[in-house]
């Protein structure tokens, strides 16, 4: 950028789906009164003593093996202390020099991808609220299962911190670790950006940018602040490695506190808690657990159902929403109408209703019948859309609606030909614009016969009927 090279690396962490935290029995849960979720293991009260949570190991091996990280077999847990009002131990259980995962990569671009450093599991701080009456602080996030994904400075563009992230959130859910919701922060991300001349190898001054609640504001970060650095460095400044909050709403970053010197964290093994000892059986067992990733699955759904690109991928951002097409396909539905139907009209349907795909009150096999329904032409693209909407908001099978809603297709000539008879009165003007041969004035005689008919018409039958009066008149 103006004769800098950018560099940039995240360090994501994803709060593994367990029922409860790391190291105590407390539940997780994301929303919910201050303070209500809090057990004497996250507080550090004398005496407690921390227990590993296996299922929280068992996410974190997932997660390691879903990004290609090399597993170590031995890893330890270390007390990183530091004092702040949401850590009321004084300290963070942690890894440090002994992670549970080394190495790995996350496509971060077309044909490019972003090395891992480490991969570490670690309990979460609580949440601060700063109001106007002061500080409050909430310990139901204290204690909760991370890991922390770190990422090698390899990425060059703000685009690829973002294709990073997406890539990492869809293989995080694929895989069963995480919802990755960024509105929950059951994904954050901080991002590290420098600026060093063109052919250089050498990197700039390191800048930690926080606050960033979504990828897009990841993105739009990194960008403003790529800005920022080059026009300190054209002027002839210098960088100052530093932390900077961003603020949305004012579209910029502004400094939190200086990284000139590391903060010494102090970091010693927990006396309270052995060395992680994983066996290869352990490890191959979560291997069969992750299933068919992301990349597998776009693949596979191209090459079995011949989806286009963009098909595939809304298709693969989820494992739920692949799984429920396929039961629609399952069911007897052609497989790009079951994907058109899913993604454009039920999926926001159920968003409306603020409900999720496992909430559907309509079932794979009913959204098939429904398709089947406009296929065989008992329906209209208009009324089934109607039927759809019956089923969300009643108990009945997809027949049973278009009865109660007197939507069948009518394809009978007898009773098209008074409401055609009906439209060419209504607009002669049409008929004529028609014969002069401007196809588009036929529009409005179906729209007069659609409208009399609440969709139901058959369009190819009233098409045909239309153009064969209009030439017989």
């Amino acid at each position: 950028m103006n004769g800098y090279t950018t560099v940039i690396g995240l360090e994501v962490h994803v709060q593994l789906g367990t029922a409860s935290k790391l190291f105590s029995p407390a539940p997780v849960a994301a929303l919910g009164d201050p303070n209500t979720r809090v057990h004497y293991v996250d507080l550090g009260l004398p005496g407690a003593l921390p227990r590993p949570n296996r299922r929280a190991i068992e996410l974190a091996t997932r997660a390691a093996l879903a990004l290609d990280s090399e597993v170590q077999l031995r890893s330890e847990f270390a007390r990183k202390h530091y004092f702040y009002p949401d850590l009321p131990k004084g300290y963070q259980i942690s890894q440090f020099d002994k992670p549970l995962a080394l190495g790995g990569a996350v496509p971060c671009g077309p044909n490019k991808t972003c090395r891992l450093h480490r991969l570490h599991v670690e309990e979460d701080a609580g949440k601060l609220t700063h109001t106007s009456i002061g500080t409050l602080v909430d310990l139901n996030r204290a204690g909760v299962a991370l890991v922390e994904i770190v990422s090698e400075p390899d990425m060059r563009r703000p685009d690829e911190a973002r294709a990073f992230l997406h890539h990492l959130r869809d293989v995080m859910r694929f895989a069963g670790v995480s919802d990755c919701d960024l509105e929950l922060g059951s994904m954050r991300c901080d991002a590290n950006i420098s600026l060093m001349p063109d052919g250089s190898e050498a990197f700039g001054k390191k800048v930690e940018l926080k606050n960033l609640n979504s990828i897009k504001m990841v993105e739009r970060a990194l960008e403003y602040e790529e800005r920022r650095q080059t026009a300190i460095l054209a002027a002839g400044g210098t960088i100052i490695s530093e932390t900077r909050g961003w603020h949305d709403e004012l579209g910029e970053s502004r400094s939190q506190r200086s990284k000139e010197q590391a903060p010494d964290y102090r970091y010693l093994p927990d006396p309270d808690l052995p060395p992680l000892m994983l066996t290869e059986a352990f490890v191959a067992q979560q291997r069969q657990q992750i299933g068919e990733l992301p990349e597998q699955r776009r693949a596979r759904f191209h090459a079995q159902y011949g989806l286009a690109e963009h098909d595939v991928r809304s298709l693969a951002q989820d494992r739920k929403v692949g799984d429920w097409f396929e039961c629609v396909v399952t069911a007897g539905a052609d497989s790009k109408l079951a994907c058109n139907w899913l993604i454009e009209d039920l999926l926001p349907a159920l968003r409306d209703r603020g409900l999720h795909l496992a909430q559907s009150p309509v079932t794979p096999d009913q959204l098939a019948a429904v398709i089947a329904l406009v296929q065989n032409k008992t329906l209209t693209q208009r009324t089934s859309r109607q039927v759809l909407q019956h089923l969300l908001d009643h108990d009945v099978t997809p027949n049973e609606a278009v009865d109660e809603l007197r939507l069948g297709r009518i394809a009978d000539e007898a009773q098209l030909q008074p409401l055609i008879d009906a439209a060419m009165q209504e607009f002669p003007q049409a008929v004529k614009t028609f014969l002069a041969g401007k196809e588009k004035a036929l529009d409005a005689l179906k729209g007069h016969v659609m409208k009399a008919t609440r969709g139901r018409a058959d369009h190819e039958v009233l098409d045909r009927m239309l153009r064969a009066i209009i030439a017989s008149a």
